[in-house]
């Protein structure tokens, strides 16, 4: 056998198939390992250690007698070198991604970042081009793996909270005033700013516990989080009044505003109806107002249920609040909502 490229073969270039089955052709006539390596240009020791890696036991019958022996076959060498290859791909762009893993392993525990706002936004801030990071799926998928030593599921909150349970609507109760239905399209598709969706976060449920009143901005994913006295209609009024007092931009910033039925927004209509449209889903519906229950879900990273909201302080619920605000969101294009709603505040003062 002959074999005519007589070019030097790169150092650390992989056998291939057809390499392969030369090796099998030639072992088959009994060609020594050097003389192999010498036809088709390569090292003593890769066509040994190949030969290794591709022997498979053959069981053989001669004058009626069985006994195995074990043979180089091109097929085995090909399987056994892609599962290798497979099992330290990861490992191997682990190295190469080192310096992003350092960057996503800081931004998941401290700043509590998702993969996915990690990688959206590095590669929007130019702070890693794609040859040196690794796509949100593969972040997960080293997590998963344990690849990386100082992070695991744990810290991956958004991720162990979800809920896939399907949500059934009850229509005993009613709605306090203008519905959800009568909502414009507008409002509905987010074609403009200016739209927002209230709740409150409850700690413990005692009667003198104070609760955190929240709105956030359908359009820009703006947060604003306000400590009101408690659970009830008179402190939602006094909370709102901070927002509207001595505040000349609130129709144009607060054009409407969606509630769901509690009897603390009661009053919301009378409070605010001057300045803002106020409309209310459907009772038992809170994926009607899903943008805020979503952003309350994100608050209780920092105050789990069943903590007093008594011990936290107006400064701790302005970091909240900033985090929140100044999260990178996909929606956005990973832009934070403090940018998104800049642009749009500068463009209501321009017009």
């Amino acid at each position: 056998m002959q074999h005519n490229d007589i070019t030097p073969k790169s150092k650390g270039q992989h056998l291939t198939l057809s390499e392969r089955i030369e090796i099998q052709m030639m072992k088959r006539l009994e060609y020594s390992n050097r003389r192999i390596a010498k036809v088709i240009n390569r090292s003593h020791s890769t066509i040994n250690d190949e030969i290794k890696r591709g022997l498979a036991s053959q069981k053989k019958i001669v004058n009626g007698k069985a006994y195995y022996t074990d043979d180089y076959y091109a097929e085995t060498g090909q399987m056994v070198y892609e599962r290798h290859r497979e099992n330290c791909q990861p490992h191997y762009k682990l190295f190469k991604v080192e310096k992003f893993i350092e960057y996503a392993t800081q931004k998941i525990v401290k700043d509590k970042w998702s993969p996915d706002t990690i990688v959206g936004r590095a590669l929007k801030e130019d702070l890693f081009d794609k040859a040196n990071c690794v796509c949100a799926k593969t972040l997960y998928n080293y997590i998963d793996q344990g690849l990386i030593s100082e992070l695991n599921n744990l810290h991956l909150w958004l991720k162990l909270r979800r809920n896939t349970k399907s949500k059934k609507a009850r229509d005993h109760r009613r709605i306090l005033g203008q519905s959800i239905e009568e909502r414009p399209h507008e409002i509905n598709e987010r074609l403009s700013f200016g739209h927002w969706e209230i709740d409150t976060v409850i700690g413990q449920k005692k009667k003198e516990e104070p609760v955190l009143l929240t709105l956030t901005e359908r359009l820009t994913r703006y947060q604003i989080i306000l400590k009101i006295k408690g659970k009830h209609e008179e402190a939602v009024n006094e909370g709102l009044k901070q927002l509207t007092e001595d505040n000349p931009h609130f129709p144009l910033l607060f054009k409407s505003i969606t509630s769901d039925n509690g009897s603390e927004f009661a009053g919301l209509t009378e409070c605010i109806q001057d300045l803002s449209q106020i409309y209310f889903a459907h009772p038992y519906a809170s994926w009607e107002r899903g943008t805020n229950e979503r952003h309350n879900g994100i608050i209780r990273r920092f105050i789990p249920k069943g903590k007093s909201i008594q011990n936290i302080s107006d400064s701790q619920i302005k970091q909240v609040t900033h985090w929140m605000n100044h999260l990178p969101r996909k929606i956005l294009n990973y832009r934070t909502p403090t940018e998104a709603i800049l642009f749009h505040f500068n463009q209501i003062q321009t017009s």
